[in-house]
């Protein structure tokens, strides 16, 4: 199976071109046909920077939100754009280091004997963000795993790996990005878990506050579990005649 790379970006005109270069290095090495940068809204040069970083590569698409629709419909512009089988996610921020990106597919691989239904989700260690970032992030990562019982410490981390199909099969609604595992371990799909690492935000500002990660969240985690409780496992299908 070959991937996509799907970027969500809003406002991160310093930040997109370095990590595009990164990316487009990284993907040297690994089954990677496209990248898709989805500039969500931007009302700096953020698509324009992408589209300068891309230079001619032909894996590089550049998609256009007319507004802001926020982190989790950007992505699934993206994902429904794409045009390979496995999706591969990560912030356009630049704190996600693309070279851990060879660890979520070798978790992948290694595991392909036994099922390709996976969501292989990051799981960042040493987080370079503010102390109250950090608390508050824990906070709200523990009230979700106590209600969701999805046993993932950091759902929070944009790196994830999993199957087009498997996301596309999900009911949508805004903010699905944070409950991703828990989703796909209801629907069936194995959830694997991959430490990676954190970088400090080195230009542009954070999209989330305090306020985002403990309070916003709360219809969306009684919406999720009502969701998780009534959501049917898929089975493989085999054609028998």
């Amino acid at each position: 199976m070959y991937a996509t790379i799907v970027i969500p970006a809003h406002n991160e005109e310093d930040c997109i071109g370095p990590l595009l270069a990164e990316v487009i290095d990284a993907c040297r090495t690994l089954p990677v046909r496209e990248i898709i940068v989805v500039d969500d809204g931007s009302t700096d040069q953020t698509a324009e920077r992408a589209i300068a970083a891309s230079g001619d590569n032909a894996m590089l698409r550049i998609i256009r939100h007319g507004r802001r629709q926020g982190q989790s419909r950007a992505l699934l512009t993206g994902i429904r754009a794409a045009s390979e089988d496995l999706i591969v996610t990560l912030d356009a921020d630049g704190q996600n280091d693309p070279t851990d990106l060879g660890s979520l597919f070798g978790a992948y691989v290694s595991r392909q004997a036994q099922t390709t239904r996976m969501i292989i989700a990051g799981q960042r260690l040493g987080r370079r963000d503010s102390f109250i970032r950090r608390t508050s992030s824990g906070i709200a990562n523990r009230v979700r795993a106590a209600l969701l019982n999805d046993n993932v410490r950091d759902t929070g981390c944009s790196l994830k790996l999993f199957r087009r199909q498997d996301f596309l099969e999900l009911p949508f609604f805004d903010h699905i990005h944070r409950f991703l595992p828990a989703l796909m371990k209801a629907s069936g799909v194995r959830v694997v878990l991959v430490d990676v690492s954190h970088r400090a935000r080195t230009a542009g500002r954070s999209k989330y506050g305090v306020w985002d990660r403990l309070w916003v969240g709360v219809h969306d985690l009684v919406g999720v579990r009502w969701l998780m409780k009534r959501q049917v496992a898929n089975v493989e299908l085999e054609d028998v005649f």
